[in-house]
């Protein structure tokens, strides 16, 4: 009979954090707790106690929503990439400093509450599942944002070129200077 496995607790992961820098977690600006294993199923309220945190990784785990940050009032970068996120529901919690979302091979398919992220400038969300323009054209909202990956979300390949996709993409995003890596050259009068 094979054993269970518990996932790792975010307190865990912040224990094993503190052990392995020899550092406070409290007190540090970069937080890194992705490839954990066991991994990581729940986001909780252990995080919140990373007050001076700016950039939380949980990459690589298996978290399913973005819960327990809103304590983090320094967060500035959140990479969640590479988890089982379906939606961006929680990151409200950090809408007035988050600059830099990481959420690419996710299955979010809703883009709901994503204007609250007013300060959002770069938002990497490549491999994840947005496949109508209703859902992307929520990133009108974010008026500060400036770099987008978006490839390989369904809206994308329902494109017949890639042009066509970066007309599309830059033309409903009058904000953004990048996209999928590569810089947008918009005419001028």
């Amino acid at each position: 009979m094979a054993a269970i496995i518990k996932p790792t607790t975010c307190k865990e992961a912040i224990a094993r954090w503190e052990k392995a820098k020899g550092e406070n977690a409290a007190e540090a600006k970069v937080i890194e707790l992705q490839f954990q294993w066991p991994p990581i199923e729940k986001m909780d309220g252990a995080l919140s106690t990373l007050v001076a945190c700016e950039k939380l990784s949980l990459s690589s785990n298996m978290i399913d929503k973005i819960a327990g940050i809103a304590g983090m009032k320094n967060l500035r970068i959140l990479s969640v990439g590479r988890n089982y996120i379906k939606n961006l529901s929680g990151v409200e919690t950090v809408a007035e400093t988050l600059e830099e979302l990481w959420i690419s091979y996710n299955p979010v398919d809703k883009l709901k509450g994503v204007g609250q992220l007013k300060n959002l400038k770069v938002l990497y969300m490549s491999n994840n599942n947005i496949k109508e323009w209703v859902e992307f054209n929520r990133l009108q909202e974010c008026h500060s944002l400036r770099d987008l990956v978006f490839i390989g979300n369904p809206i994308v390949d329902a494109q017949p070129d890639v042009d066509t996709w970066r007309n599309q993409a830059s033309t409903r995003l009058q904000q953004i200077t990048k996209l999928d890596g590569i810089p947008i050259i918009r005419e001028t009068d």
